[in-house]
Formats: structure tokens, sequence, C-alpha cells
């Protein structure tokens, strides 16, 4: 193993924790309680601060602040944090905050793509394989599911939760909650159909997508108000197949209510 490879000009502070093989970049910044996983890139100009704790594998790029304090006014000290997976990818400029309360975590899941100018909020918890584009935005508390995808600029709620497999249109603002393998879009955003490209993509079965777009035109095109929605899905003989079950659980569990 080779130890890590610390340019010059870069600052990581006494305590910092790095593993073999990390690499911090010119003038990046590495913070005293932060600890850093095996072959993480931490690129010149980037910052990791905080009680961050990085798994392996990540990459932070030019101009990123991972780990730095929350927004919340609410904050009154003490030692919130972030952690962080592996095989994500921090790009220019991005920011991700750690949580508010005094042994919180904002948590960041593996194989996420963080993209340039995006915010990911104090307290959110984010899955796996999930994209933010370029100035997309988590307020704070947000709940990414796994392979989610956020077109640019699109907005999201505090305390939102965002399905598996759901993506959001570019510009989007988002309200309320979006149930799992749907397509919501607009202002305030609102589900428009099932996201059948993104379910193909990810190796969903004909008779899987057909149970898919079932559950969506019973949420979405009967009429139905969500109590008599969900008594409908729960009745169909396809009710104890996995998707739909957790299609279900998603609806009936929904704080803000669902787009």
């Amino acid at each position: 193993m080779t130890r890590a490879a610390i340019h010059p000009t870069a600052i990581v502070e006494t305590g910092a924790d790095l593993a073999d093989n990390v690499c911090v970049g010119a003038y990046a910044y590495v913070g005293s309680d932060v600890k850093i996983g095996s072959g993480c890139d931490i690129r010149h100009h980037a910052c990791v601060d905080g009680w961050t704790e990085m798994g392996e594998h990540n990459t932070v790029y030019p101009y990123a602040c991972v780990g730095f304090q929350t927004q919340d006014l609410k904050f009154r000290g003490g030692r919130p944090g972030l952690k962080i997976g592996d095989r994500n990818v921090f790009r220019e400029f991005c920011t991700v905050h750690t949580a508010t309360g005094d042994g919180d975590r904002t948590i960041i899941g593996s194989h996420n793509c963080i993209l340039a100018y995006a915010h990911v909020g104090h307290d959110s918890v984010v899955g796996n394989h999930c994209i933010l584009s370029n100035n997309g935005t988590l307020a704070g508390h947000v709940r990414m599911e796994d392979h989610v995808i956020i077109s640019g600029l699109a907005g999201v709620h505090q305390f939102c939760r965002l399905g598996v497999h759901a993506f959001i249109g570019g510009c989007s603002k988002v309200v309320q909650d979006v149930p799992p393998y749907m397509i919501a879009d607009g202002n305030p955003a609102a589900v428009r159909t099932v996201n059948k490209v993104g379910l193909e993509r990810n190796g969903f079965t004909p008779e899987q997508l057909r149970i898919v777009r079932l559950a969506y035109r019973i949420l979405y095109r009967d009429g139905l108000n969500h109590s008599q929605a969900l008594a409908r899905l729960e009745a169909l003989p396809e009710a104890g197949d996995p998707i739909l079950r957790r299609l279900i659980a998603f609806v009936r569990d929904s704080g803000r209510g669902v787009a």
C-alpha cells in the first residue's frame, strides 16, 4: 500500500485521517475532523471539512465544498456530521452540508453523481446510484431513494421524499413526495407518466413495466382519491409483487402528500 499523496500547497489539518492511496491536490483543504477512505481523489482547490466520514474511491472536483456547516438557522453547535459511501463524484462548486443537530448526520450513499453547483442540504439522505444534475437543490431533510435522477435547476422542498427510480424534470419545483418509478415535472411538480426509459435501462422486465403502468393509471388516471386508489391497488392480483408493495407503502407513509 502507498501512503497518501499530498501536494505541498495543500492544507491537511492535524487530526485528519487519510487512508492509503488518497490524493490531495494543489491548494486543497482537508479539515481536522475529516476521515477519508482509500483511493479518494481530493482535487486541486477542493475543500472537505467538518465531521465528515468519506468511504473509498470518491472524487471531489475543484472548488467543491463537502462537509461544511449547515445553513439551518437552528444550528446551535455540537458535532453534526456527514457520512459518505463509496465511489461518489462531487463536481465543481457543489455543496454538501452536515446535519443540524448534535450527533445527527447528512448521509450520501454510494455510486452517486453530485454535479456542478448542486446542493445537498442538512440532514438529507441520498441513496445509491443517484444523479443530482447541475444546480439541482435538495433542501434540508430530503429523502432521495436509490436510482433517482434530478435534472438541472430543479429544487426539492424540505422533508420531501423521492421514491426509487423517480425522475425529476428540469427546473421543477418539488413540494410533495414523488412516488417510485414516476416522472414528475413542472412548477409545482406533478407526476406526468411512468419513468419507462429509466426502468428499462435498469433491467425492468415487460411484466414489471406492465405492473407499474397499471399502478400509475389507478393512482393518476382513474379519478380516484388516494384512499380509493390504494384500496384498488391492494385488491389487485398483483398486490403481492414487490414493486407494487413498495409503491403502496410509499404512498401510505407520505407525510407531505404525493405529487
